[in-house]
């Protein structure tokens, strides 16, 4: 028996509709419509699974949240289907069918354990906690092969919805991952004088990441955020081809109570810069980093036999070194040996050569000339 939903997508919301996969992150602005269509996406597979123990959740990071948000659409559209019950105290809508939907909030995680999930929408995946994700809810979904959607609107970087749009990007299709990013500046949803208004009051970060979808606007000190957006936007960012024909010059911050980050990259004859690389680690002295470059400069597909899983950077690109650029103050000498980390990495076979020790807003500036 068909049933039709009274429910009309726009295109931006169709095209979420029709090319999802079994995991997908959908990130869009202040009053896209997220929730209509996430609760309208549930409902359809719902629908068209024939299952009846099919079993979903609408989950956000609090109970009356996941209320607040999903409830009246939940009752207004799977009312329009004959036979539905709703139990307003479980917050679980019944299909004739035998399907449920039912809202939860995650701020109690462990409630969940020890059921099954065919299909569940994480609301502002960026306000849970990352085990939420990988201890409760993703074991859920293995027996049943259950689908997953995160949607929201991004909150700088050190997050759960982060996390799993870099997942979505690397996987891809292939490893059953989409994403969608719609921005205000994209959708026409909303009217250009009450976007520009809304500008007027915002913070330009506090408005690039509530309507443009910026996952850098919200993380301050950022110097070359916006620059960046524009790279991707443009396509600039991606995967980078190594050229075997060039050399793979590394540019490094020698870190002494935080972190030592080595950049990996090459320089075309006509100016391009190609950016290959990148590795970081804390509390290691010159010796592994050493090694790190020598995994490197094996050829494709060569790994370190001693490295273990969580050493992924370790890995052979048959880099041919040129040039292993160092901050200034590499030649300084250290009480504790009387030689500095420039000969230290010589004895190595890291033989550095020292940048300028430019202001610290030179140095800023180009690199955002560079970008």
């Amino acid at each position: 028996m068909s049933h039709v939903i009274p429910y009309c997508p726009r295109p931006l919301q169709w095209q979420f509709h029709s090319r999802r996969t079994r995991f997908c992150v959908l990130l869009c602005h202040r009053r896209f419509g997220k929730t209509v269509a996430a609760v309208n996406d549930l409902l359809r597979a719902a629908l068209r699974s024939g299952k009846s123990d099919w079993r979903a959740a609408y989950a956000a990071p609090f109970l009356g949240q996941a209320k607040a948000v999903a409830w009246d659409y939940l009752r207004r559209f799977a009312g329009a289907v004959p036979g539905t019950r709703f139990h307003e105290s479980e917050l679980r809508c019944d299909l004739p069918t035998g399907a449920r939907i039912r809202l939860y909030g995650l701020d109690n995680p462990h409630a969940l354990r020890g059921l099954y999930l065919d299909d569940i929408v994480l609301d502002e995946p960026a306000d849970m906690p990352r085990s939420v994700w990988s201890q409760v809810i993703r074991p859920m979904l293995a027996d049943r092969q259950g689908r997953a959607l995160f949607c929201g609107t991004p909150h700088g970087t050190d997050n759960l919805l982060h996390d799993v749009w870099e997942q979505a990007g690397r996987e891809g299709a292939a490893g059953g991952w989409s994403r969608f990013r719609f921005p205000a500046s994209r959708t026409g949803y909303l009217p250009a004088a009450e976007l520009a208004a809304a500008r007027r009051s915002m913070d330009e970060a506090e408005y690039r990441q509530e309507f443009e979808c910026s996952f850098a606007a919200a993380v301050r000190g950022a110097y070359y955020a916006p620059l960046l957006e524009q790279a991707e936007r443009e396509g600039r960012l991606g995967d980078v081809p190594h050229a075997p024909e060039l050399p793979v010059h590394t540019a490094w911050d020698l870190g002494m109570d935080d972190a030592t980050a080595i950049w990996f990259f090459q320089v075309e004859p006509g100016g391009v810069w190609r950016v290959l690389d990148y590795y970081e680690a804390s509390g290691e002295g010159l010796a592994h980093y050493a090694h790190v470059l020598e995994s490197k400069s094996r050829p494709a597909g060569q790994t370190d036999a001693t490295a273990d899983g969580q050493d992924a950077a370790l890995r052979g690109r048959g880099f041919r070194y040129g040039l292993h650029i160092a901050p200034h103050d590499i030649r300084v000498r250290e009480l504790g040996t009387g030689k500095s980390r420039l000969e230290s990495a010589a004895a190595l076979g890291i033989r550095f050569v020292t940048a300028p020790a430019l202001p610290v807003a030179d140095g800023i500036d180009a690199v955002r000339r560079l970008l």
